[in-house]
């Protein structure tokens, strides 16, 4: 491979980790729960140390893009023997505290955790500096960072299969065909790394922080479960287009209040600058996946959520009458156009009103829940509302 080559290629490499979201909050996060001002994800080589995404606090000076002589870091070890080096205080260090790198860079406590991809193959490190000593070699931080590490290689694997999977498919029929495995092969892949994270922020939760960081982990919480309800919305679209079905557990007299008052709540939490108010009124049992009927009403409500007036309320109305159930979600602002009007409910559709962070799978689920259900739903959309409606019989009908 030529230098040339060599050199596009690392560029990828940095522009990969680049694109993933989530690697600055982890950067932030290991400041703060580490008290380090420096903290870097680093692509390296048998021959180059590049810094792909930085947090910098104490002025090291080194950006996005960035290289160091690979020979004046301690990345050089790591490479060679796979292993993290952890660094509390470099003048008590027996290993250390002559080596030519602390002195170099004037740090005291350093901590460096490898990246690997799934096929083993090393990718860099997560790092983090600072010129004063830290608490490092504890089971809570060397245990956050190889989580984030894990994470950090993950996404890169998620990334690189969804950029080859969307360059071979060229065919429309083989684009779709390959679209939908690439689906269910991702949504079982995240959950590991996904409930990595859930278990890092539980115990980062429990440690002591300032209000900014708890805010933070907070943050990443909330995150956590935005994911799993897109990875439960990904996995519903690969069941039923790979032949699995939906998933449906219909209960004849379902607890369905108090799954359309939980969903309602959550989503005060998650929107605490919205108002969100709700009627109902169940005179009447009603046979139904009450969890699924949640889960149609919390892909509504935050869809309505995303791309209502910002300043207006959201309605939720729950009512039996006369052997149906109607469930409808209220909001304001610019009405839909007819054309998206007629491919809502497709998959892989997402609205052009306002810019959706998602896989335009919302509001396809909601009309797979509806279906599964014997029933209908509904969307009017006009300067005065745009209301999505739900209705369906309250029994079960003949097979």
């Amino acid at each position: 491979m030529s230098g040339n080559e060599v050199d596009s290629e690392l560029q990828a490499d940095v522009a990969a980790i680049g694109r993933l979201d989530g690697v600055p909050t982890i950067l932030s996060v290991v400041c703060k729960v580490t008290g380090m001002g420096f903290a870097a994800v680093a692509r390296v080589t048998d021959t180059r140390w590049i810094a792909c995404a930085v947090r910098d606090d104490i002025q090291f000076g080194l950006q996005p893009g960035g290289e160091l002589d690979l020979d004046s870091t301690i990345c050089s070890e790591i490479y060679t023997n796979g292993e993290p080096v952890v660094i509390d205080e470099v003048a008590t260090d027996p290993h250390f505290r002559t080596h030519h790198t602390p002195a170099r860079y004037g740090f005291q406590s350093y901590i460096s955790m490898p990246i690997y991809r799934r096929s083993g193959e090393f990718f860099g490190t997560l790092c983090a500096i600072d010129p004063r000593p830290a608490n490092l070699k504890n089971d809570d931080v060397i245990g956050m960072f190889r989580l984030f590490a894990d994470l950090i290689g993950s996404e890169l694997d998620a990334q690189q299969r969804l950029a080859t999977s969307e360059a071979a498919l060229l065919d429309e029929r083989e684009r779709a065909e390959l679209r939908e495995q690439f689906i269910a092969v991702l949504g079982h892949d995240l959950r590991n790394p996904l409930a990595s994270i859930a278990a890092g922020a539980q115990v980062l939760a429990h440690a002591p922080l300032d209000s900014r960081a708890s805010t933070m982990v907070g943050m990443i919480s909330k995150s956590v479960q935005r994911m799993a309800r897109l990875i439960d919305d990904v996995m519903d679209f690969a069941r039923g287009r790979l032949g699995g079905g939906l998933g449906l557990v219909r209960q004849d007299n379902a607890p369905l209040q108090p799954a359309i008052e939980q969903v309602v709540s959550e989503l005060r939490v998650a929107w605490p600058e919205r108002l969100i108010t709700s009627s109902m009124s169940f005179t009447e049992p009603v046979a139904c996946d009450a969890g699924r009927i949640g889960q149609l009403l919390s892909n509504l409500l935050a869809n309505a959520l995303t791309h209502g007036d910002q300043a207006r309320p959201v309605h939720v109305a729950a009512s039996t009458t006369g052997g149906r159930l109607e469930l409808s979600v209220i909001n304001h602002g610019t009405p839909m156009s007819p054309q998206i009007l007629a491919q809502l409910f497709q998959p892989f559709v997402r609205s052009t009103v306002t810019r959706v962070e998602g896989l335009g799978l919302g509001l396809y689920i909601v009309s797979e829940i509806a279906r599964a259900h014997n029933g209908s739903l509904d969307v009017v959309s006009n300067v005065d509302e745009t209301r999505f409606t739900f209705r369906m019989s309250c029994g079960i009908p003949p097979a």
